[in-house]
């Protein structure tokens, strides 16, 4: 698991950004991380690699202080895709991009050319083999990203705003990705303001604010309780919020998704 004990951190220019978090992540679950902008949730995900050290507490991932750990070490267990693509492409290739970090790790030729092709294909890059990184789309960027870190199968699987720059359909695709590398035993942690996304792939709900975890659970009960979305500056999902606008339906469950509000207003108008 990775466990974060009183964790504190602070900038070089004296800006606190964390204040004492402790918090547990056992090992497969499904995370989103959610607050407002500021609140610190990027900075909390870069201690899990490393590439942050705590100013006060620690961070353990399978019992290794990160502290004592290099980043190159600890990105064997945990895979980190940023928020700006940008910031992690820098080959000249998009296959060179992948097959970097594989050839980093020692992976032998033959096994690492292949991973890299099924990967690109997975991810609907083929087409990208021998282009540039730099003249790929925001999105693709942020696919190729993606690709280059899941290559060598990390443990742990962190998404900084995985969805900025796609459109609907990659969306879907990209839900139904992380639901299956869940699904195989991965966990996946995704720091996201895209209630919407959230809402149909249901995971675990995290929020953070003001650089304190203010609440924690499922999907469903977190999306929809207004007064502790106000406090993490969310709002709540466009179907849940047409449920409420309708009291005549009389709904007593929670409802964060279109399938679910289908199914009660198919009952209301038969």
């Amino acid at each position: 698991m990775i466990k974060i004990e009183n964790l504190y951190f602070t900038y070089p220019n004296g800006k606190k950004i964390l204040h004492g978090i402790d918090w547990e992540i056992e090992e497969g679950e499904f995370i989103a991380i959610m607050g407002e902008n500021g609140g610190g949730k990027t900075t909390l995900v870069k201690h899990l690699n490393g590439l942050l050290k705590p100013t006060h507490g620690k961070v353990l991932i399978d019992g290794i202080d990160t502290k004592k750990s290099s980043v190159a070490s600890l990105s064997k267990k945990v895979g980190l895709v940023f928020q700006n693509p940008e910031h992690q492409l820098f080959c000249e290739t998009a296959e060179d991009e992948v097959l970097f970090s594989l050839k980093n790790f020692g992976f032998n030729e033959k096994i690492a050319e292949k991973r890299t092709k099924k990967i690109l294909e997975i991810l609907n890059l083929t087409r990208y083999y021998n282009a540039s990184p730099f003249m790929l789309s925001g999105g693709e960027k942020k696919r190729l990203a993606l690709a280059s870190v899941l290559a060598w199968d990390p443990k742990y699987i962190i998404l900084d705003e995985p969805t900025i720059g796609q459109d609907h359909d990659q969306k879907s695709k990209l839900g139904n990705f992380i639901k299956q590398l869940n699904s195989q035993g991965k966990t996946v942690i995704i720091v996201t303001h895209d209630v919407e996304f959230v809402a149909e792939t249901k995971p675990k709900i995290v929020l953070l604010s003001r650089g304190n975890i203010i609440a924690t659970g499922s999907c469903t009960d977190i999306l929809t309780d207004k007064k502790i979305l106000d406090e993490a500056s969310l709002l709540m999902p466009q179907i849940s919020i047409l449920i409420n606008m309708l009291p005549n339906l009389r709904v007593e469950q929670k409802i964060v998704d279109v399938f679910a509000a289908k199914k009660i207003l198919e009952k209301f108008l038969r």
